[in-house]
C-alpha cells in the first residue's frame, strides 16, 4: 500500500472549478469534483484504503522523482529518472469544459529507454463513500455510484482491466511513445472526449495559452518575479469562475499538527481571505478577479438586504450559508489525524474583522476597478451602521478560536477599517452617509485600541482586552494603515513580537498555553502568512536589509514547485490545508512592498 506522502510532495492542477493534487510519485490522491465543495472522488491523502486514488507511474527501480510546471502555466510535469530509462507524466485540467463536468488529462511518455508502466484508477463517491459499479466501454471504463448523478469516466489509449470496482492497466512504452488518459467527472450524459492526438494537443495548447495570457497581464517586474507569479497562478487556481468567489484552500482536514484534531475544511469562501487575495492581485495589475468577487458580494448582500444582522465569516462558493460541520465516521485521517471534518463550524461564529476586510475590498474595487452602484452602496451603509452599533461585542477573532468569545485587538482594528474605508469612499464619491456618526465611531474605536489593548508592562499591543499575550495578527495594524509603521508604540510592539513569537524567520500566530488559549491542547506550527506579514512590517519600518533577509528565508520553505500550505512544522514540513491562499497572497504583498522600497533606496537587484 502506498501510504501517506508528505503534504508538500504535491503539485496542483485546476480549471477554475476545482483542483487536483498530484504527488511526486504520479498519483492523484486528492480531488473534489465537480466543484471545490463537492465530495471527493480521490481522497487517499485522508484515508489510503477508502479515500480513492488515481495512480500512474513507470515501474523503474530506484527512480528519482522531479516535478515542475511549464513556465507561466499550471500544467504540471512529473519526471522519473533512473539508469533504466526516463519517463514523464504531464497533467493538466482543460479550461472551459462543460459547467458540470471536470476533466483531467494525463499523458505518460517514455523519454529514454523501454518503460513498463502501471495504472490504477480507483475513484470513490460521496463522504461515505457510496458503493459503485464499473462498466467497460469501448475506449475505457465508466464508474457509476449507487446514488447521485456524478459519474467518472476514464478514456484510455491502452486496454484496461476492471477489478473490484477499479480500472487497472500495465503497459510498455518505447522511447518517444506515449499513452494518454482522459478522466471526466460530473453529470456526463454520454459525453466522451476521446484520447486522440488531436483532442489532447488542442486541449494542451488552449490550456497553456490561457495561463500564459492570464499571467502575462501582470505588471510586476520586480525581484522574486518567479515566486510572485507562481503565487498569483495559485490564487487564480482557487477562483470559482462560475460564481466569482475564491476558496481559502482546495482541501479539507489536512492537519495543523500530525495526529492532532486541528483538522478543518477550507473549501469555502472566507470574506476575509478573499478580500486579502484581491488586494494582492491588484498589486500585480490583475483586476478582473476583483470585479467577479464584487459581483459575488453584491449578490450576497442583496439576498440579506432585508436582514439587519452580521455577515457570516464564510459561505459556500455559490453564496449559500450552509456550511454545517460534520465529522466523518471511520476515516483514518492523514497519518492518523482525526477527526476528519467536512463543513466548518466557524460559519456560526461572530467574527467582526470580516466587515473591515469587506469594506476594504469594496474601497479598492471602487478605486481600481469600477464605481460601485447606488443600490450596493445602500446595502453597505446598513452593514456599516451595524458595525457602529456592535463593534464592542466580543467575538471569535481572525483565528476562529473555539475557547469562547473575547474582545480581540484585530477585530477592533478591522472595525475601524470598516468605518475608515466607508468614510473615504463616501467622501471620494460624494455618496450619502451619516458622516458625523461614522466619524465619531471611527475615532472612538481608535481611542479604544490605544486605551484597552496597550500593555504598559509589555510595551506592546496585546491579543485581547485584559490579556498580556501577544498575537501575530497585530502585524496587520500598519499594513491596514491603522498606525504608522514607524510609530514608537508600533516599533515597540514589533520588537515584542520578535522576542516572543519569532523563531529565526518563522512566526507563530500566538503561544499555545493549553485549551484556554484557543480550545485545543494540540501544539501547532508556525503560520507562514504571519512570517510574510513580519517581513513586510520590517520593510515598512525601514529595516530593508532584515526585511529582505527574512522574506528570502521564508520563501526558501516553499515546496519543490513553489507552493505553501498553511503552516510549517518543527522540521520544516508543511502542515494544514494545501495550497493555502492566505500564505501566497501575503508572499505577493511582502514582495511588492520590499521590492519597491529597495528600488527607492537605490539597492541593486
Amino acid at each position: 500500500m502506498r501510504g501517506y506522502p508528505p503534504i508538500e510532495d504535491h503539485g496542483v492542477i485546476g480549471d477554475l472549478h476545482t483542483v487536483a493534487l498530484v504527488g511526486l510519485d504520479g498519483a492523484i490522491d486528492f480531488m473534489c469534483a465537480p466543484r471545490f465543495d463537492s465530495p471527493p472522488v480521490f481522497a487517499a491523502l485522508l484515508d489510503v484504503s477508502r479515500g480513492g486514488v488515481f495512480e500512474l507511474a513507470p515501474a523503474l527501480d530506484q527512480a528519482r522523482h522531479k516535478q515542475l510546471y511549464l513556465p507561466d502555466t499550471n500544467v504540471l510535469l512529473t519526471r522519473f529518472l533512473s539508469a533504466e530509462g526516463v519517463a514523464e507524466i504531464s497533467d493538466f485540467m482543460p479550461i472551459g469544459e462543460a459547467p458540470r463536468v471536470r476533466c483531467v488529462v494525463r499523458r505518460v511518455k517514455a523519454v529514454r529507454g523501454t518503460i513498463h508502466c502501471r495504472l490504477r484508477c480507483a475513484p470513490r463517491f460521496g463522504y461515505g463513500p457510496s458503493p459503485h459499479r464499473v462498466e467497460a466501454e469501448e475506449q475505457g471504463a465508466l464508474f457509476v455510484p449507487d446514488e447521485g448523478p456524478v459519474r467518472v469516466r476514464l478514456v484510455s489509449t491502452v486496454p484496461l482491466e476492471l477489478v473490484d470496482g477499479e480500472a487497472r492497466a500495465e503497459f510498455t512504452l518505447r522511447a518517444e511513445e506515449t499513452a494518454t488518459f482522459v478522466l471526466d467527472v460530473g453529470e456526463l450524459e454520454g459525453r466522451v472526449h476521446g484520447t486522440g492526438h488531436q483532442y489532447v494537443a488542442h486541449a494542451f495548447k488552449e490550456t497553456t495559452n490561457f495561463w500564459r495570457a492570464w499571467i502575462g497581464r501582470s505588471t510586476y517586474r520586480g525581484r522574486w518575479r518567479d515566486e510572485v507569479h507562481r503565487s498569483a497562478l495559485v490564487l487564480k487556481l482557487l477562483e470559482s469562475q462560475p460564481f466569482g468567489s475564491l476558496v481559502a484552500a482546495p482541501t479539507f482536514s489536512l492537519p495543523e499538527s500530525l495526529g492532532g484534531v486541528r483538522n478543518w475544511d477550507y473549501r469555502y469562501t472566507w470574506i476575509r481571505d478573499a478580500a486579502f487575495t484581491l488586494y494582492a492581485l491588484i498589486r500585480l495589475g490583475l483586476t478582473d478577479e476583483i470585479a467577479a468577487f464584487m459581483g459575488w458580494i453584491e449578490r450576497l448582500t442583496h439576498e440579506m438586504a432585508d436582514e439587519v444582522g452580521p455577515l457570516q465569516p464564510l459561505y459556500r462558493i455559490d453564496g449559500s450559508p450552509e456550511v454545517a460541520e460534520v465529522e466523518l465516521a471511520g476515516w483514518e485521517g492523514y497519518r492518523g489525524s482525526r477527526p476528519v471534518r467536512v463543513g466548518n463550524g466557524a460559519g456560526r461564529q461572530r467574527q467582526l474583522d470580516v466587515y473591515g476586510a469587506l469594506l476594504d475590498s469594496v474601497y479598492l474595487y471602487d478605486k481600481y476597478g469600477a464605481p460601485i452602484s447606488h443600490d450596493f452602496w445602500l446595502r453597505l451603509t446598513t452593514l456599516v451602521d451595524w458595525v457602529c452599533e456592535h463593534w464592542r461585542l466580543p467575538d471569535h477573532g481572525i483565528w476562529e478560536v473555539r475557547a469562547g468569545a473575547r474582545e480581540y485587538l484585530n477585530s477592533r482594528v478591522q472595525c475601524w477599517v470598516a468605518l475608515d474605508r466607508a468614510i473615504r469612499l463616501a467622501q471620494r464619491r460624494s455618496l450619502p452617509a451619516p458622516m458625523v456618526r461614522w466619524l465619531e465611531t471611527r475615532d472612538e474605536i481608535y481611542r479604544s485600541v490605544f486605551t484597552d489593548f496597550w500593555s504598559a508592562r509589555k510595551r506592546a499591543f496585546v491579543q485581547h482586552r485584559g490579556s498580556e499575550d501577544l498575537d501575530a495578527s497585530a502585524l496587520l495594524m500598519p499594513l491596514l494603515r491603522f498606525i504608522s509603521p514607524t510609530d514608537p508604540r508600533w516599533l515597540s510592539t514589533l520588537s515584542a513580537i520578535t522576542r516572543e513569537l519569532v523563531e529565526d524567520s518563522m512566526v507563530r500566530r500566538y503561544l499555545v498555553k493549553g485549551a484556554r488559549t484557543d480550545g485545543f491542547h494540540d501544539p501547532e506550527g508556525t503560520f507562514t502568512i504571519c512570517s510574510f506579514w513580519y517581513a513586510e512590517c520590517l520593510s515598512r519600518a525601514g529595516d530593508l536589509q532584515q526585511a529582505r533577509f527574512v522574506f528570502e528565508k521564508v520563501v526558501g520553505y516553499a515546496n519543490h514547485v513553489g507552493l505553501f500550505a498553511e503552516q510549517l512544522g518543527p522540521s520544516g514540513e508543511h502542515l494544514g490545508n494545501f495550497p493555502q491562499a492566505f500564505t501566497h497572497l501575503a508572499l505577493i504583498s511582502a514582495a511588492y512592498d520590499i521590492d519597491r522600497r529597495l528600488d527607492a533606496a537605490g539597492w541593486r537587484a
